[in-house]
């Protein structure tokens, strides 16, 4: 499987973060065609010690890269990645990369 990756450092208001992120963004998202699955991990701190360096994690399986490039070109993904920008551009970034297991 194929998955986009979503990596949200710590926001400022982690109240308003989740009250948008779980209430208006996932159920957008959840409405890509071609998304199997999504898996929202949140951080909870560092092995190190102190906060963990993100929030958030989010992983979106898709059967193929292709099916990923077409849910993200449908008007579902077109939606999910203006609503991203606008609450979290500037906490954001992305990664693909392949399930292994």
């Amino acid at each position: 499987m194929i998955k986009l990756i979503a990596f949200y450092k710590q926001p400022e208001n982690k109240a308003a973060f989740d009250e948008h992120y779980f209430n208006v963004h996932v159920p957008i998202t959840e409405k890509i065609p071609g998304l199997r699955k999504m898996k929202v991990t949140k951080g909870t701190g560092s092995p190190m010690g102190g906060e963990a360096k993100y929030y958030l994690i989010c992983e979106m399986y898709y059967d193929s890269l292709e099916d990923l490039k077409a849910g993200m070109k449908s008007p579902e993904g077109k939606a999910s990645g203006k609503d991203v920008m606008s609450f979290a551009g500037d906490l954001v970034s992305f990664m693909i990369g392949e399930d292994l297991e």
